[in-house]
Order: C-alpha cells, then sequence, then structure tokens
C-alpha cells in the first residue's frame, strides 16, 4: 500500500475527527482509494493534530511528542485488534501511563484534579492512555471497528441503541449500500438460462 501525498497545510484531512481522544489518535491513519495515510507522520501533522484535540498551545511540536503518540496509538491500536499481542500492548499502554498521574487538590474555587506528567511532550500521549481506560470502564462494547474491512477506523458508539456499524454513514456506510443496491440490481437483472 503507498503513502499520500502532503495534506494542505494546517488543514486537518482525516476523515473521522469527532471521536474520543484514544480513538482519535488511532484514527490519525486511514486509508482512502486504496491509499494509507498517516497524518502524524506529515510535516506539521503533530501539530494539526494537537490543535484538533485542544492541546495546541500545551503540548510542544517535537520528536519526543511524536514518539511519545507513536507509542500510545500502536498500544491503543494493538488492544483494539484482537489478532495483536495484547500482553505486549498493555506494557505499552502502562508505560505511557507511568509518564503521568492525575494529582487532586483543593483550590480557592473548590476540589480540582490536575494532570502531570514527566514533560509536557507526554500530556496528550498520557490523555490519550488515560481517556482509553475510562472508555473501558463505561462501556468497552461501545468501542466498534468500522465494518468495512478495508476501514482502519475506530468509533465509539453513542447511539442509543448501540447499532452503529460505520465511521461515517456518509462514507463507508453509503458505499456499503450501494454495494448491496449494485448486487441486488445484478442478481435480479442476470439473464435466466430457458
Amino acid at each position: 500500500m503507498s503513502t499520500d501525498p502532503q495534506p494542505t497545510p494546517g488543514a486537518d484531512p482525516r476523515p473521522l475527527t469527532t471521536e474520543p481522544l484514544p480513538l482519535d489518535l488511532v484514527n490519525t491513519v486511514w486509508i482512502d482509494g486504496g491509499v494509507r495515510h498517516d497524518l502524524l507522520q506529515y510535516p506539521g501533522g503533530v501539530s494539526i493534530w494537537l490543535a484538533a484535540t485542544g492541546f495546541g498551545d500545551t503540548v510542544p511540536d517535537t520528536p519526543e511528542t511524536l514518539e511519545a503518540l507513536l507509542v500510545t496509538r500502536a498500544a491503543i491500536d494493538a488492544l483494539l485488534d484482537e489478532h495483536s499481542d495484547h500482553e505486549q500492548a498493555v506494557n505499552g499502554l502502562n508505560e505511557t501511563l507511568r509518564h503521568g498521574r492525575i494529582r487532586r487538590l483543593l483550590a480557592p474555587e473548590g476540589p480540582q484534579s490536575v494532570v502531570d506528567t514527566d514533560s509536557p511532550a507526554w500530556l496528550a500521549a498520557w490523555s490519550a492512555a488515560e481517556a482509553y481506560l475510562r472508555l473501558l470502564e463505561e462501556n468497552p462494547d461501545r468501542i466498534r471497528k468500522c465494518a468495512n474491512p478495508d476501514c482502519v477506523l475506530h468509533f465509539y458508539d453513542i447511539s442509543k441503541n448501540g447499532g452503529r456499524r460505520w465511521c461515517s454513514m456518509a462514507g463507508c456506510g453509503n458505499r456499503a449500500k450501494t454495494q448491496r443496491h449494485y448486487t441486488r440490481h445484478r442478481k435480479n437483472t442476470a439473464p435466466t438460462n430457458p
């Protein structure tokens, strides 16, 4: 699979950007037209992702930040993949989590929780790892991979009945509906042998 051309500077080219932080990090890799895209590997891609997720002013775009994001993304992605080495993925996620903690304190405004990390470069990666744990605690069955076998995107199903199957109805869902229609139409118009 080939790698795509660079995105427009400053623009977030990803097809799915509204998912919880750990899935948003995993979704920095996607496939479009048979071409693999990786936002974090583009010049400026880390800054695009940090800005899109609210870390643009607090996390520097440095090689350390990129490494932290790549390690964390690989761990979460492996945990989402039923065919991967889960022990190694658990170790990878726990390694990310060792870089930070939540500190509770009483401030003049009242109780607060503050995230402390070894360095600012680990804040976004640690936050994604911690948020993944919260998703597992809340409803792990709602973490899903798109039903399109050619799609690598993941989503958190917040639909009332929990029946969401596609990363996007406009993208993968529409392609599946079109394919079903084409197959049904072709079957109905096939010549019959006398």
